[in-house]
């Protein structure tokens, strides 16, 4: 089947690499990598974007007092953590993938060149970011599009534990509805829980075409997505 999206930014959460209380359930971590894979045996070019909720979680809790700065630099320690678990997985089901970080530490991983990462993309391989955009007061919402307008991509993937974008939080509101299409604007100015409004900002000023947010519960979803399958909502320009 053909693809409905040549080249795609895919977000994952840190969450999805871990599991009761461990930092990484390594069979989730390779049922991904299987479905990444697939995906790009069918032709698409990826880009990775991984969270670190599953180490750190800075400023939240009991790490709240700490200085926001270093706070935020653990959080980018541990996105570079998560992506290097992720590669070695998905080199282990034959799938080439590299990581670029944003903070240089050649002995890890490349440092972000954007032209070099487009560049492998389009060779087929799987580009990890690491390290957010390597500034602290920046979400990895903030990454993720930041990173999409660097690669010019046809749409952001954002699989959540939750299958799309609702008017209200659906675990405590029962009466919120699923939201099936909205544009940046809208979704910026109703407080939608998306993305942060700092990433809301570079999608509708770079016009990412789309931002599709849908839910992991089935990896397969991720290859349906790809194929054009409506499952989740659309945000676009």
């Amino acid at each position: 089947m053909a693809l409905k999206y040549r080249r795609v930014l895919l977000k994952l959460s840190g969450e999805a690499l871990g599991s009761a209380g461990n930092l990484f359930d390594f069979e989730q971590i390779g049922i991904a990598a299987r479905t990444i894979r697939e995906m790009a045996a069918r032709g698409a070019q990826i880009g990775i974007v991984i969270g670190a909720g599953n180490i750190w979680r800075g400023r939240q809790g009991p790490s709240a007092n700490m200085d926001a700065v270093t706070a935020d630099q653990m959080g980018m320690l541990g996105t570079v953590i998560n992506c290097l678990c992720m590669a070695d997985a998905l080199r282990r089901e034959g799938c080439d993938a590299v990581v670029m970080s944003a903070v240089d530490m050649n002995r890890f991983c490349e440092p972000f060149n954007a032209m070099t990462a487009r560049r492998y993309l389009a060779e087929g391989r799987v580009v990890l970011f690491a390290a957010g955009s390597g500034n602290p007061f920046f979400s990895t919402d903030t990454a993720v599009a930041l990173r999409a307008a660097e690669m010019q991509v046809d749409a952001i993937l954002m699989a959540k534990n939750i299958d799309g974008v609702y008017t209200a939080d659906p675990r405590l509101d029962p009466s919120a509805t699923l939201i099936r299409d909205i544009t940046y604007t809208e979704a910026l100015k109703r407080g939608l829980k998306v993305m942060d409004a700092a990433a809301f900002a570079l999608c509708a000023e770079n016009k990412i075409p789309e931002v599709r947010v849908f839910g992991l519960d089935h990896p397969e979803n991720l290859i349906r997505v790809l194929e054009g399958d409506p499952m989740g909502t659309v945000v676009h320009p």
